[in-house]
């Protein structure tokens, strides 16, 4: 690990060990790191650096909006390939929100929540889009249980219930890492 200094004013100093004490750093170092990481890939998006990410699109809209749920959905179904899961919540009588999680080319994440927030009757739609290197392995899944990969975890795709084929055998998997 490097060490290196920075100087600052006074007031920015009160203000920043503020900061840490709200969000519970331990100390500065800690606070300077997630800084920095969070500008480094802000930077990289800037300039299309990266390549892959994960996302969370999260919306509010009424309920009532005139085929607004079958727009959605069918969008939805149109980036059927980024998405990961969706929830759904009820937050009164007339509004809904929905978060939308996607994985895959930026681009295309950028896209399908663009078209997703500009929808009508949508309301208050936003992304967090967190940059990450996507590893895709295909490997052979026998009905002998799990097997290891080579990034530290272990999947058990073997055989299900009674002997059942587990769905998905044989398929590619992506795993998703956050850049350091």
């Amino acid at each position: 690990m490097e060490r290196f200094t920075i100087s600052l004013g006074a007031e920015l100093a009160r203000e920043f060990d503020e900061l840490i004490h709200a969000r519970g750093y331990q100390n500065r170092s800690e606070a300077m790191r997630d800084i920095l990481r969070q500008h480094i890939e802000e930077q990289r998006l800037r300039v299309r650096e990266a390549s892959h990410c994960v996302a969370n699109v999260s919306y509010v809209y009424s309920h009532h909006e005139r085929e607004l749920a079958d727009r959605v959905i069918a969008l939805q179904h149109h980036f059927h390939d980024l998405t990961i899961a969706t929830m759904h919540v009820h937050l009164d009588h007339d509004q809904c929100m929905e978060s939308l999680f996607l994985k895959g080319p930026v681009d295309r994440v950028r896209a399908c929540a663009d078209r997703l927030t500009a929808e009508r009757g949508v309301r208050h739609g936003g992304m967090n889009l967190v940059p990450v290197e996507i590893h895709t392995h295909s490997h052979p899944h026998s009905s002998g249980g799990g097997h290891a990969h080579d990034h530290g975890h272990e999947h058990d795709h073997g055989e299900g219930h009674e002997g059942e084929e587990v769905a998905g055998a044989g398929q590619l998997h992506q795993h998703a890492r956050p850049k350091s």
